[in-house]
């Protein structure tokens, strides 16, 4: 099973048993140390994964993290704080702030088992940042985050690579953080930087009132027509691309054609396209990827071969499917739960297309 299946079928624990847990080593047992052994650690070994580890505080002493990932030399790596999943994460990032200090760790998660915050120290050197550079929430699992959190397996683990991307995570989210509040509810200081060239006269309070309700609308008319344009440019090159589209003499993989009024391609079609192809961006050129829809399936191919199949898309019947060819061009028939379940055949698609490389 891949990472982000991993990471799904963690989601999909810890949403049905959150519910009934109350107590926070309950949680640590039902749900942080499956999320730990997940990426690789094992959980039962304390020279590895330990336990009630002690970080002297000042003239405190004997002070307890509830875990610490150790390194090979026995020095912490990334320390644990975990509350009970019934708990909110705000008030407990104090006691970890402390602990971050006078160790060796240079990351820090906080979490109740359904969100883990990842702390290091991006502002000042040896302690701990008041905001996580990365937050990941299981009961809201973001596919675009699983890369990130990917990074923190066991396997893979690389301290300098995690740091080097920490700054990006944390500004780009505080950011987007800012656009959405401006979006929703313009500042003073926003409404001026905008209406600086529309109004020449004073930007008095009353001035900046008027214009306000016209700056939120103005920006969300922006975003909007911005998305509209995007998916009409790249439904456009689809279409430009697909009328180009040769004919293959393979009675296998050669599918009738239709009058081009019966077949019509669906949004989720195409969004299923654009999935497969950020999976397989990493080892092949995206322009190589193409599509092509008949009235039984929706096919993705590789070169816009139909003898060079990488998947077929079903979204027809009652419940969506994926079927991804064998070396023998033989289908194997997936069920999926939503279109964003395809990422969890990454790997099955990428083997395709490299046989064709």
């Amino acid at each position: 099973m891949d990472f982000s299946a991993s990471a799904r079928e963690l989601s999909d624990r810890i949403t049905r048993l959150a519910p009934n847990i109350k107590t926070e080593e309950a949680t640590k047992t039902s749900l942080i140390m499956p999320f730990f052994s997940m990426l690789g650690y094992d959980v039962f070994n304390p020279l590895e994964f330990c336990p009630e580890y002690i970080a002297d505080f000042g003239i405190k002493k004997g002070e307890k993290v509830d875990y610490a990932i150790l390194d090979q030399e026995g020095k912490p790596v990334i320390l644990i704080e975990c509350k009970s999943c019934d708990q909110r994460l705000e008030k407990h990032g104090s006691q970890l702030f402390r602990y971050f200090g006078v160790t060796t760790a240079k990351f820090a998660i906080l979490t109740n088992g359904i969100i883990y915050q990842f702390f290091t120290d991006l502002d000042e050197t040896n302690k701990m940042d008041t905001r996580p550079f990365l937050e990941i929430n299981f009961l809201d699992l973001k596919e675009n985050l699983l890369p990130e959190l990917k990074k923190f397996r066991k396997d893979v683990f690389d301290y300098d690579k995690i740091f080097s991307t920490a700054s990006d995570l944390k500004y780009t989210s505080l950011i987007k953080d800012c656009l959405v509040a401006e979006m929703d509810s313009p500042s003073d200081d926003f409404v001026k930087c905008l209406i600086a060239t529309v109004h020449d006269g004073p930007k008095t309070q009353k001035v900046i009132d008027k214009y306000r309700p016209l700056v939120k609308k103005s920006f969300t008319s922006f975003v909007n027509e911005l998305v509209n344009q995007k998916i009409s440019s790249a439904l456009s090159q689809e279409e430009q691309h697909s009328s180009t589209t040769s004919q293959d003499s393979s009675v296998e993989e050669t599918v009738e054609e239709e009058p081009k009024s019966r077949i019509i391609t669906t949004e989720d079609e195409l969004q299923a396209f654009y999935i497969v192809r950020g999976l397989l961006a990493e080892t092949v050129p995206v322009e190589r990827i193409a599509h092509r829809d008949t009235e039984s399936y929706f096919g993705i191919l590789f070169d816009d071969n139909s003898r060079k199949p990488i998947c077929r898309i079903n979204f027809d019947t009652k419940q969506k499917q994926l079927l991804i060819p064998d070396e023998n061009k033989k289908f194997t028939r997936y069920y999926l739960d939503t279109i964003n379940s395809i990422c969890d055949y990454k790997d099955l698609l990428v083997d395709v297309v490299k046989r064709y490389l």
